[in-house]
């Protein structure tokens, strides 16, 4: 994939929209020491891209519901391509499965999976291994807190 060159004011640009989330031309403009047309124009080439992928907002659930989080490594039994797709094709529909890392190393996947309670997370696994899509082996971690989540520095990742 051909890597987009970025001067140190789109990266101004992308800590601003990471950190501050979609906000009007002008803010965004103030933030990164630029004129609101040229600051819009360089924005839109930064989505037309596809480095921004969208805004969301980071929601603090556990002061709604509390929920059960468990990190999950699997191995598959083989290891050709159509079984990586077929696992990987089965867990993009399941919503508790939040992130998957296909991985090198001694496991294949590394994914996070939130659920409303251990049951729900034990029915889960159970339909997982029923379905046969391939699974040798998983590993479970209960998260019981979180101690670090934070946006990539991009300033430090991006500068040379």
């Amino acid at each position: 994939m051909k890597k987009l060159a970025l001067d140190a004011i789109d990266i101004r640009i992308l800590c601003a929209v990471q950190h501050h989330g979609k906000i009007s031309k002008f803010k965004l403009a103030e933030l990164v020491n630029l004129s609101p047309t040229p600051c819009r124009v360089r924005l839109d080439k930064l989505k037309k891209s596809g480095i921004i992928l969208g805004y969301q907002a980071d929601i603090d659930i556990d002061r709604l519901i509390d929920l059960t989080k468990v990190i999950v490594t699997v191995s598959l039994k083989t290891h050709k391509k159509s079984d990586f797709e077929r696992f990987e094709s089965y867990i993009g529909d399941i919503d508790e499965i939040v992130e998957c890392y296909a991985t090198g190393g001694g496991t294949d996947y590394v994914m996070t999976i939130v659920s409303r309670n251990l049951s729900d997370f034990q029915c889960l696994v159970e339909q997982l291994l029923k379905e046969e899509i391939g699974i040798d082996r998983y590993v479970i971690y209960i998260v019981t807190k979180q101690v670090k989540k934070t946006p990539l520095n991009l300033v430090t990742l991006l500068s040379e």
